[in-house]
């Protein structure tokens, strides 16, 4: 008596083709090693990307800091309003010349004009006719009766205070330097970052 091997309409066995496919592919748990070292080797290119490269945050606060300024500066001329920025090394802070009072006044219930307190480890350095004020650890001056002064102001003329604000982690590593003119333009660069 002969045992027939069951065919397939091309003319391969069944049996064959099945045990072929056993042999030829990769277990899950092969699959899992493989995922799990691309991941471990992705994981460290983005690192070293990160301490190599710019900083995205230090140059998105910088980006921040240059809309909120470009904006403001069109607000001070159309409202005939002056504005001042109060700069701390961990953020900055919006004022408002209240000629009534003859002083500068924190706006409330205004998100555009709201505190920002930059992430941590990110410091500010502010820069005003070529020499680096030194800023405060924080927002509130030593007597909280004393009304405070903005270091820049952006008159309802369209004229602005001409400073420079540098956004970065390490005092000695790469920033972000937004350059603000006298007549309000706004440009950011990129400085000192190790470009390997």
């Amino acid at each position: 008596m002969k045992i027939s091997m069951p065919i397939l309409v091309t003319g391969i066995s069944i049996r064959s083709s099945v045990k072929q496919a056993r042999l030829g592919g990769f277990s899950l748990l092969e699959l899992l090693v493989v995922v799990t070292i691309i991941a471990i080797f992705a994981g460290a290119a983005v690192l070293s990307l990160g301490s190599l490269g710019s900083d995205r945050e230090a140059q998105r606060e910088a980006a921040r800091l240059q809309g909120l300024v470009s904006l403001l500066r069109e607000e001070a001329v159309m409202q005939s309003r002056d504005y001042g920025i109060y700069f701390s090394e961990t953020g900055y802070r919006f004022y408002i010349y209240d000629y009534l009072r003859l002083g500068w006044l924190q706006p409330t219930d205004d998100r555009f004009l709201a505190e920002h307190r930059l992430s941590e480890p990110l410091q500010l350095a502010l820069v005003l006719e070529d020499r680096e004020v030194r800023l405060m650890q924080d927002f509130e001056p030593a007597d909280r009766d004393e009304l405070p002064t903005p270091q820049v102001v952006l008159l309802a003329s369209g004229e602005v205070t001409p400073f420079e604000a540098a956004f970065f982690r390490d005092f000695d590593g790469g920033r972000f330097i937004l350059d603000v003119e006298f007549d309000g333009s706004v440009t950011v660069s990129e400085d000192d970052f190790d470009t390997r």
